[in-house]
């Protein structure tokens, strides 16, 4: 029964603190369009987006509005008399901080606390450095006790960090994005606090343009660690004026600093769209770990996944996957299966653990189907993936005979 904990721990929180009640898709720098906000603020909702996170200059109680409007949650900025919070279901918390320092969290535990006396139910959001920050910027000696420190000092309602993989031809980072997924999901759990994690859309530096099958594979990489939310960085490309110099000279994030649409903006409403069919299901999951392997990996590797096998079909290249392990709140076990390719779909055969029936949540209605076959005429079970793709499936214990 362990599996229940996180659920229990998660309602003595939620007596004094926030409820998240959807999966969270996000995105850092709203618009800044000044000319015509109701329209930009439609196409953020027509991506399939439901928080903003900042104000972009936009004033609190217009963007509330707007946000009511169009069914989306925000993080503002907080701002006047704390005793008098705004009166706008839209309003999820508050943005307090952006990476801070080990230092800095005895203040904003204080902050956090009088938050949920002054205005109970509502985020005190403060998002974290990943784990390849230095020790003088996480004000610690690694990363593991910066993440410790954080959640027994600040008891924050949500934790969320932004780690961006770098994921270049001549350099592969994931593994440390992993990592990070992991630490997070560890301490979340043991918190009984869902976590959420911001990931590039967007080049800078050294990060190259992700084309979508990176996107998708960083999203689910997420999910399979039991994520409550994903945040793109950046909606809108932040730069100096509107032509996209300073920090972000290439601009490219998903609609540019002029506001024009990049490619990214129909990858993120596909993408979206079929998270939020995922998303009642993801809200009820809890991430038990993930394992990787590849199509010809012994039985060995799963043992426990709730995958028995994975093999390659026929003459088909040996193919690489992570299979994030979750148990259901009813007491179900999920599995998510990730194609860890970005460059090449995978068609493996699939045996699942002992004789459950086993069920897809369908990423057009969110509902749960026996699985379906996508290659009846071979022996086994056959799944396709596409290139950093992933498929959400439900173990439902045997009928009783």
């Amino acid at each position: 029964m362990r599996w229940l904990l996180p659920f229990l721990m998660a309602l003595a929180v939620a007596a004094d603190g926030f409820v998240q009640d959807r999966f969270a898709i996000g995105l850092w720098v709203p618009p800044l369009d000044t000319t015509n906000r109701t329209a930009r603020y439609r196409e953020l909702r027509d991506a399939n987006f439901n928080l903003v996170i900042g104000s972009g200059g936009l004033e609190r109680k217009e963007q509330l509005r707007l946000c009511e409007r169009f069914g989306l949650k925000a993080l503002v900025p907080p701002e006047g008399n704390p005793s008098r919070p705004p009166d706008s279901a839209a309003c999820w918390g508050y943005l307090l901080a952006d990476e801070p320092s080990a230092a800095e969290f005895p203040a904003l535990a204080g902050r956090v606390a009088r938050l949920r006396q002054s205005d109970p139910g509502r985020l005190g959001y403060i998002n974290l450095f990943p784990n390849y920050a230095s020790p003088a910027q996480l004000g610690t000696a690694d990363y593991e006790e910066h993440v410790r420190r954080f959640v027994e000092t600040v008891r924050p309602g949500v934790l969320s960090m932004d780690h961006y993989p770098n994921q270049r031809p001549d350099a592969d980072t994931r593994e440390a994005y992993l990592r990070n997924l992991e630490t997070m999901r560890r301490h979340s759990v043991a918190a009984g606090i869902p976590f959420w994690n911001f990931f590039h859309s967007m080049p800078f530096a050294d990060r190259i343009d992700p084309t979508e099958a990176q996107v998708r594979w960083m999203i689910h990489a997420s999910l399979a660690h039991g994520s409550k939310g994903v945040l793109y960085f950046c909606y809108w490309t932040p730069g100096k004026g509107n032509k996209g110099t300073g920090e972000f000279p290439k601009g490219g994030a998903i609609l540019t600093a002029e506001g024009r649409r990049t490619r990214h903006y129909d990858e993120a409403r596909r993408i979206n769209a079929g998270l939020l069919k995922w998303g009642p299901t993801l809200l009820q999951l809890t991430g038990e770990g993930v394992r990787s392997g590849t199509t010809g990996a012994a039985e060995s590797v799963w043992s426990g996944s709730g995958i028995r096998s994975l093999s390659r079909v026929g003459s088909d290249p040996e193919s690489r996957f992570l299979v994030g392990t979750l148990h259901h709140r009813d007491g179900r076990r999920a599995v998510l299966l990730v194609n860890d390719g970005t460059a090449y779909t995978a068609w493996p055969t699939v045996a699942f653990d002992g004789d459950a029936e086993v069920l897809e949540v369908s990423r057009e209605d969110g509902s749960a189907m026996p699985v379906i076959d996508d290659s009846p005429e071979l022996p086994g079970l056959q799944l396709s993936f596409g290139a950093g793709d992933a498929r959400l499936f439900l173990l439902n214990p045997p009928t009783p005979r």
